[in-house]
């Protein structure tokens, strides 16, 4: 079986079973899902998801972000990974943000950039999950998953983001970074893979490899 053959196998069957595949992260606006996926790095949604209710009622907007204080923001993320670093970024990012947009989170990739702790993924997160744009985000069970099915062997996330993007029609690109995500998250995890149930073995070329048979002597 070849790449497009691959891509067109296992996106089609998620097209078929899983129509339906969004963010977990809990947000109501776009400023709120930047906050959320800068503090879901290295971060898993359910953590971040128990810290954001509270600290979206205390600063719901860029301006209330921006003016508040390390000492002040730091109690509300102290749960969640690398806690200094992101307080520190959060403040940074609602300041910048509104310095130079108004207080409006941007659409277009570079300058979605140009806000502290904001990386190509985070900016790609935003672009496709808020602004529909044809991208694809690549995190680490991203990275992961695209090596095992074997749609990628892209040695770091941009060059997986351009395989993907490449064999991705555009209009399924959004919601196929949300189906190879959750597959990453639940079914081909990192150390305990759930090859036996996992419903793309057919396909996976990390599977077959594994399981094909060498003809005897």
């Amino acid at each position: 079986m070849n790449r497009k053959q691959r891509f067109a196998a296992i996106i089609g069957w998620f097209v078929e079973n899983r129509p339906v595949a969004e963010t977990e992260l809990h947000y109501r606006n776009p400023f709120q899902l930047l906050v959320a996926v800068i503090l879901s790095a290295q971060c898993t949604d359910r953590r971040v998801n128990l810290v954001t209710p509270a600290l979206f009622e205390r600063f719901p907007d860029a301006a209330s972000l921006a003016a508040a204080t390390f000492d002040e923001v730091y109690p509300f993320v102290r749960s969640v990974s690398y806690p200094n670093s992101k307080t520190t970024h959060l403040i940074a990012m609602a300041r910048k943000l509104l310095a130079d947009f108004g207080g409006e989170v941007p659409s277009d990739i570079d300058a979605l950039m140009t806000l502290p702790g904001v990386g190509r993924k985070t900016a790609n997160v935003i672009a496709s999950v808020v602004y529909d744009k044809p991208v694809i985000a690549v995190d680490t069970h991203v990275f992961r998953v695209a090596h095992r099915l074997g749609l990628s062997d892209g040695k770091t996330p941009l060059e997986v983001e351009k395989d993907l993007e490449r064999h991705i029609p555009a209009d399924r690109r959004a919601i196929a970074h949300h189906w190879l995500i959750l597959h990453g998250r639940y079914t081909c995890t990192a150390r305990s893979p759930k090859c036996a149930e996992c419903p793309l073995q057919a396909w996976c070329r990390d599977y077959v490899s594994r399981n094909t048979l060498l003809p005897h002597d």
